[in-house]
C-alpha cells in the first residue's frame, strides 16, 4: 500500500509479537529443538554451540528451543548430548541463555529422558527390544524418581536463565515410550489403558508446573508414532486435550516414535498443506485443544505456507529445525524479503548423529 506517495510493505501476523503465558516473543517463529553433539562427557555445552544459538537470536528467531537436555545421568540418549542433571552444567547454560538474551530472543530448555535408548542400562516402561538389544522395565520407585528428576531439571533450567521449559514427549524417548502400546506393556497404573499410559506425562507436567510457578511450560508430543501398533492420532487428540485442560502453555505437534514405518507417514497429511508432514493430524489436535497455543513442525520451506497456517489458524507458531541449521538468520532473511528457506531438506545434517550434529554439509 502507499501512504503519502511512499510504498509501505505491511508485515503479516507471522512477524508480529505473540504472548505465551506471560512471555511475549517477538514473532511467530519457533526453532524446534535440535540435538547436537557439542557437549563434553559431563554434558557441559561448549562455546561453538553457544555461538550458533546466539546467531539464531541475532537473526530474530522468536522462540528458540534448546536441543534436548538429559534430566538424569541414566537418561542420556546419545554421545555429545547436553545435560541438566547437576549443578555443574548450569554455568555454561547460563552463558548460552545470556547470549540469546543479548539479542532480545527467548529460549526454552527442552528436558528429556532417553529411556530405552540410554546405554549401558537400557530401561523403559517394560521389557522391549530392537535389533540386537533388549531393555528392562523401570520399577515403580524408579518412575517416581524420574518424575522428581524432571522437576529438579526444570529448576536448574530457571537457574540457568531459560525463559521456559519444554517437556519432550515425542520421538520415541521415555515419555513417548510410555504413551505407546508398542513399547509399554505394563499391567500396573503406568500401562494398559491410555489413561494409565499418559499418567507419566501428566505427572511430569504437574511436577514441573509445581516447581516453575508462572514460567511457561510447553510440551512436544507426537501426533502419531507411525507404527502399526503404537501411539495414534486418536490417542494423541485425547492426550493433548488432557494436558491442555491442565494448563499447558503450548503444544508443539510432531511425529515419529519407536517402531515407526515410513509408509505410514502419509496418514498425517493434509491436502490443503501438502508439504507439511503432520498437517492433517494438526487439524484434529487444534480442534481438540483450542485456545491452547500450538506449534507445528516439519515441512516448512515457503514463507507463503508459513503465513497461510497462521492466517488460517492451523497453528500459532511455525516451528522449524533443519532450516535453522543452514540459516541461523532465517527469520531476518524472510522479514527482509526472502520467499523461503534455502534448506532443501536433504537430511545430510543428520549424517553424523551423535558425532557432529547440527551442521549443514551443503555449500
Amino acid at each position: 500500500m502507499k501512504k503519502d506517495g511512499v510504498t509501505i510493505i505491511a508485515m503479516s501476523d507471522i512477524f508480529e509479537p505473540y504472548m505465551i503465558r506471560d512471555m511475549l516473543v517477538r514473532n511467530r517463529f519457533m526453532r524446534s529443538a535440535t540435538t547436537s553433539a557439542f557437549s563434553d562427557e559431563n554434558g557441559i555445552v561448549n562455546d561453538s554451540i553457544i555461538k550458533h544459538y546466539e546467531r539464531m537470536s541475532k537473526g530474530e528467531c522468536g522462540l528458540i528451543i534448546k536441543g534436548h537436555l538429559y534430566i538424569m545421568d541414566n537418561g542420556k540418549a546419545h554421545n555429545g548430548m547436553a545435560g541438566i542433571s547437576n549443578d555443574a552444567q548450569i554455568p555454561m547454560h547460563k552463558k548460552l541463555t545470556d547470549a540469546v538474551h543479548q539479542h532480545d530472543g527467548h529460549i526454552a530448555a527442552q528436558i528429556n529422558h532417553g529411556g530405552v535408548v540410554h546405554v549401558p542400562d537400557r530401561a523403559g516402561p517394560s521389557v522391549y527390544g530392537e535389533d540386537d538389544w533388549t531393555s528392562r522395565a523401570f520399577s515403580g520407585d524408579e518412575i517416581e524418581a524420574i518424575i522428581e528428576g524432571y522437576g529438579d531439571a526444570a529448576e536448574r533450567a530457571m537457574q540457568a536463565g531459560f525463559d521456559a521449559v519444554q517437556i519432550h514427549g515425542a520421538h520415541g524417548y521415555l515419555i513417548s515410550q510410555f504413551l505407546s502400546k508398542h513399547v509399554n506393556k505394563r499391567q500396573d497404573k503406568w500401562g494398559g489403558s491410555l489413561e494409565n499410559r499418559m499418567r507419566l506425562l501428566l505427572e511430569v507436567y504437574d511436577e514441573v508446573r509445581g516447581r516453575l510457578g508462572n514460567a511457561p511450560v510447553l510440551v512436544k508430543m507426537n501426533s502419531d508414532d507411525f507404527s502399526p501398533d503404537g501411539f495414534t492420532i486418536d490417542e494423541s487428540v485425547i492426550v493433548a486435550k488432557a494436558i491442555a485442560a491442565k494448563g499447558i502453555d503450548l503444544i508443539e505437534v510432531s511425529g515419529g516414535g519407536r517402531g515407526r514405518q515410513v509408509d505410514l507417514r502419509a496418514r498425517a497429511k493434509n491436502p490443503d498443506y501438502p508439504e507439511l508432514d503432520f498437517g492433517g493430524h494438526a487439524v484434529k489436535i487444534r480442534e481438540a485443544t483450542k485456545p491452547t497455543p500450538m506449534g507445528l513442525v516439519h515441512g516448512f520451506t515457503k514463507l507463503e505456507t508459513m503465513e497461510k497456517v497462521i492466517e488460517g489458524d492451523l497453528t500459532d507458531m511455525v516451528s522449524m529445525s533443519r532450516p535453522f541449521i543452514r540459516e541461523p538468520g532465517l527469520v531476518k532473511s524472510l522479514k527482509g524479503g526472502a520467499k523461503g528457506t534455502t534448506c532443501i531438506r536433504c537430511d545430510a545434517c543428520r549424517a553424523n548423529f551423535g558425532v557432529a550434529m547440527m551442521q549443514c554439509l551443503l555449500e
